[in-house]
């Protein structure tokens, strides 16, 4: 059993920087990001291989937002740059044997989510 936690959120003026972080993932879980806006489907943001060799990011924040983890501290971050107000979601992270892509029914584990505002 894998318990993942997030922390980091809150609420950023649009442009500014947040630095999501999730702990417990472990060294042989890959990671993911995803956000769920009120109203929508929960989306993938972002993933990171185990090794943190390889990663993934949707199109919708490619160049904005980093993925990258320390396995060291058993930690997996997201930097969100040049946050935008349609950025305002719940953010969770998932952990996955298989998979640090897009594909949400492969990962196994999900942390709780934290609520991410960014004001206009």
């Amino acid at each position: 059993q894998v318990h993942v936690r997030e922390s980091g959120g809150g609420l950023v003026q649009a442009g500014g920087s947040l630095r999501l972080s999730c702990v417990g993932s472990g060294r042989t879980y890959h990671m993911g990001w995803f956000r769920q806006a009120s109203g929508k489907e929960r989306e993938f943001l972002a993933g990171i291989s185990a090794s943190g060799g390889q990663t993934s990011y949707a199109d919708s924040v490619k160049g904005r937002f980093t993925i990258s983890r320390d396995n060291a501290k058993n930690s997996v971050s997201l930097q969100m740059d040049s946050a935008q107000p349609d950025d305002t979601a719940v953010y969770s992270c998932a952990a996955s044997k298989v998979t640090w892509t897009s594909y949400q029914h492969l990962y196994d584990y999900w942390g709780q989510g934290i609520q991410v505002t960014v004001s206009s």
